[in-house]
């Protein structure tokens, strides 16, 4: 690929100002202030956030940096449960309510900091009693269940390193996580529940670990079903059974602040899945940070954020950043379109959500819907809105801003990754908000556009996304195979190069336009996915998009584009000429689709990122490679 293009969308220059008094009641109040003060003193900066926490032991160096490899907090001690639980148990926050639940059946569940607190004791120590010690793998596959952040909770309590893998996986490709990770214990439950239907977690278990021989139990979750869960003695234990009879306090294992906090796997666009090492000191200071100041986050605010616990989303912003920091937490066993596209905005009303962080999938999914589903209810209790896991085009910005917000709320669109462990990118509370921008780096962290060699790429030009320091919750390495960490650190020399490529506007704000594989190269010209996608999903008819280049003789590649339409539109040849004419119009006639197939779906990952690779191999005819992530 070549390192610039020319980058059309950066014309727009729509800015939303934040609501009145948003600013001076943000825990950031001035983001050029906040910026300036961490360039001046990096480490002081990151010294400052970290004191707000509670440590064992305090460090002798904030960071030691010998490329590409960073220790923070060098030498301190630490739990992050500590932080989590005990130190709110012990204040006025030992009542309030840690963690609002909610499935699909109607079942709820209220956990107080207190209650949560005594169920992580009870089941660490049941871990204990299993064998499990500090430094031990156990793998967790769950549901999105409350019992799945307490088996989080208590392995990180005693030591033990956890690798959660999302519910929806099949055999294979838990049993490549389990033998990658060599873990000795699975976590399951009988089954999850998804639109009305019960599916089987237990039974995939057992196939997975049949070629697991790391395995030594496994423990089950049985949840309310008229069939009781039959056990196997030899090897199977229940996930309350173990907290019986156990000590109702579980000392928290000292932890160094480079010791490693949990693995998890993410596939990248091919290979082989790679397990991101996280570790416990650097992790807890960056989730608290940007759990705090990007989401603005208040003792009286009730967050929610949609992702699921098994992927870097659930864990930094449902788990262990809005833990620490002290909020009340809903999660659901819920999707956004069952029993009605209503489910979700019944939830916000009823919960009195104040803070709403999802993906642009859903986001556009219920811009296909329509605006009369969220009128249906009261969403006067929100007054943050956020955005994650691929860029956030400018018509799903504008949708979201107006029909969810009212105009009223600030919406944060934030870039970063499981490798990064927290926001890199947004537009923080208070500043001018630009539809289609992610915004700038958060403060505490430096990003940069630049070309192959390094060098800032002219403003308005497109070029590789990289973070030019080291950072907290940055990854320490591929677990087991640490020449793919170092590949982070050398495609961009001197840079930690994230594979996305981006512009950045003449106001410094920068837009993710998408993978660095993700450019069609048409008759020499670079052309963006996410660019023809946006200007695609710009038609009032179009929900979704996603394109991909194919094979042409005369060009070197053509576009074909993927589409779904918005309910009450249908395909035809006057429809599928007038989105040609369109995306003509928006983009200039080297990025029209030569071909548009409309469609009821589009592959994504379980966290709602488009594989196009995966279009692109079933149009060729190829194997599509690791579509373990893959949403059914």
């Amino acid at each position: 690929m070549e390192e610039t293009f020319d980058v059309k969308l950066v014309e727009n220059e729509k800015y939303y100002s934040p609501p009145a008094g948003y600013r001076e009641e943000a825990w950031t109040k001035d983001y050029e202030t906040a910026y300036a003060d961490f360039l001046k003193d990096p480490d002081g900066f990151w010294e400052r956030v970290a004191k707000e926490l509670d440590w064992f032991r305090l460090w002798d160096k904030v960071k030691e940096w010998n490329y590409p490899y960073a220790k923070w907090f060098v030498n301190a001690k630490l739990n992050i449960t500590h932080n989590c639980l005990d130190r709110h148990v012990k204040s006025d926050r030992k009542n309030k309510v840690a963690l609002m639940w909610k499935a699909e059946t109607g079942e709820e569940r209220m956990y107080t900091y207190w209650r949560l607190y005594r169920d992580v004791m009870r089941f660490a120590n049941g871990l204990k009693k299993l064998g499990l010690k500090k430094g031990d793998r156990v793998c967790i596959y769950m549901p999105l269940v409350p019992e799945q952040i307490i088996a989080m909770l208590a392995c990180a309590r005693i030591g033990v390193v956890h690798s959660v893998v999302f519910g929806g996986f099949g055999a294979n490709a838990l049993n490549m996580r389990i033998n990658d990770a060599q873990a000795k214990v699975v976590i399951t439950a009988d089954y999850t529940i998804r639109r009305g239907k019960n599916i089987p977690l237990k039974t995939i278990v057992e196939e997975a670990v049949v070629g697991s021989p790391s395995i030594e139990k496994i423990v089950v979750l049985s949840r309310k079903s008229e069939t009781p869960v039959d056990l196997m003695k030899e090897i199977e234990v229940d996930f309350y059974g173990i907290m019986e009879g156990v000590d109702s306090y579980c000392a928290p294992e000292e932890m160094d602040a480079e010791d490693p906090l949990f693995i998890l796997y993410t596939s990248g666009s091919t290979g082989t899945p790679k397990g991101i090492v996280h570790t416990c000191g650097g992790y807890m200071v960056g989730t608290y940070y940007t759990t705090k100041h990007v989401f603005d986050l208040k003792d009286k605010d009730r967050f929610w954020c949609t992702a699921d616990t098994g992927w870097i989303t659930g864990h930094s912003y449902v788990v262990y950043g809005p833990l620490a920091v002290g909020a009340t937490v809903f999660m659901g066993e819920v999707v956004p379109d069952y029993p009605d596209p209503g489910c979700f905005w019944k939830l916000v009303e009823d919960y009195g959500i104040t803070i709403f962080y999802t993906a642009p999938t859903a986001i556009r999914m219920f811009m296909k819907l329509g605006e009369e589903w969220p009128k249906k209810y009261d969403l006067s209790s929100l007054r943050i809105l956020g955005s994650v896991g691929e860029p956030l085009n400018p018509e799903a910005f504008e949708w979201y801003y107006k029909n969810i917000g009212a105009s009223r709320c600030p919406v944060v669109d934030t870039w970063w990754q499981t490798e990064t462990g927290m926001h890199m990118i947004t537009t923080m509370i208070g500043e001018k908000m630009r539809p289609g921008f992610a915004g700038k780096a958060v403060p505490g962290v430096k990003v940069d556009v630049v070309d192959k060699d390094g060098k800032p790429v002219p403003i308005g030009t497109g070029g590789l996304l990289v973070i030019q320091e080291p950072w907290p919750s940055m990854l320490r390495t591929v677990y087991g195979n640490d020449a793919r960490y170092r590949q982070y650190w050398e495609t961009v020399e001197g840079n930690y190069s994230a594979g996305d490529l981006a512009v950045k506007g003449k106001d410094g704000y920068i837009m993710v336009i998408g993978r660095s594989d993700d450019i069609i190269i048409v008759s020499g010209h670079n052309i963006g996915t996410a660019e023809v996608e946006s200007a695609l999903v710009s038609h009032q008819a179009v929900a979704e998009a996603a394109v991909i280049g194919k094979p042409d003789d005369m060009k070197g590649n053509s576009i074909k584009a993927f589409v779904i339409l918005r309910v009450g539109n249908t395909p035809s040849e006057k429809l599928t000429s007038d989105l040609i004419y369109h995306v003509r119009m928006t983009l200039g006639p080297i990025a029209i689709p030569s071909e548009i197939e409309f469609v009821d779906k589009l592959p994504k990952t379980r966290s709602g990122k488009i594989m196009r690779r995966v279009l692109k191999a079933r149009e060729m005819g190829l194997d599509p490679g690791d579509i373990s992530t893959l949403e059914e």
